[in-house]
């Protein structure tokens, strides 16, 4: 079951358990969920505590109508702002463990930064997806403009920051940018089968799949990440149970 799964008016974010999922929630319907610094500062804290209580998926999503329409305009040219909006989305990139979108509804702007900088991503077929930033006569910065490269590939990145274009979930899931169309609940279903692979695996690869040529020593820590798993209870588990036939029970250590 979700412990704590009512999201409670005037809480701007959520943080809900199932199991080991995390399930966080942007809780301003009122404003379609758009960010302003405030709910930056929610969504880290959120972070924090699924990493401190050792969560094995975090699931991201939206009050009902939207997953996140963008920023609040009204404090968008703050540096508090984007300094706050770049913690919370390279935060995502370094958990250990999956960090999963599930988007219901629009996804544009600074929630479009937050679907590409999850790991893998749900979305309703009708969502919609994208980066208005030439309505607005704004510039996104270098990091989202990699992101969205690398995560919903160059032609959709051209398209959305050049022409302003938008794509619904069904349209990126048939280009493999979106895992896997659905709703919260499959979202959910998915997490929770995920939640179940070993931990320290997972971790080792993500700072693979994360790292760049910037990164110092970067193959030391993928080094030292495999060693870890090669020498964990886990992996000794992982191959009692292939041989034995059975599911293996994973500890994170």
């Amino acid at each position: 079951m979700v412990e704590g799964a009512q999201v409670n008016a005037g809480i701007t974010v959520s943080l809900e358990w199932r199991d080991q999922v995390a399930i966080v929630t942007i809780n301003r319907p009122e404003r379609r969920n758009a960010l302003d610094v405030p709910t930056l500062h929610a969504l880290r804290q959120a972070q924090l505590d699924a990493l401190e209580k050792s969560a094995r998926v975090l699931v991201l999503t939206g009050a009902p109508p939207a997953f996140c329409a963008g920023a609040d305009l009204g404090g968008v040219h703050e540096d508090e702002f984007h300094e706050a909006l770049q913690v919370v989305l390279r935060g995502f990139t370094q958990l250990p463990f999956v960090t999963m979108a599930a988007v219901d509804g629009p996804a544009l702007g600074a929630g479009a930064q937050l679907l590409v900088a999850c790991d893998v991503r749900v979305a309703t077929p009708t969502s919609v997806i994208g980066v208005p930033a030439a309505k607005l006569g704004l510039v996104v910065n270098h990091w989202t403009v990699e992101r969205i490269v690398h995560e919903l590939s160059w032609p959709v990145a051209r398209a959305m920051l050049l022409t302003a274009t938008t794509y619904t979930g069904a349209q990126l899931s048939s280009l493999g940018s979106v895992h896997r169309l659905g709703t919260l609940d499959d979202a959910l279903a998915w997490a929770n089968e995920i939640a179940q692979l070993a931990p320290l695996t997972i971790a080792g690869h993500k700072i693979a799949l994360e790292s760049t040529a910037g990164v110092p020593d970067v193959h030391e820590l993928v080094r030292a990440a495999r060693e870890k798993a090669m020498l964990s209870s886990d992996a000794q588990e992982g191959r009692s149970a292939f041989g034995e036939k059975r599911k293996p029970r994973f500890i994170g250590s």
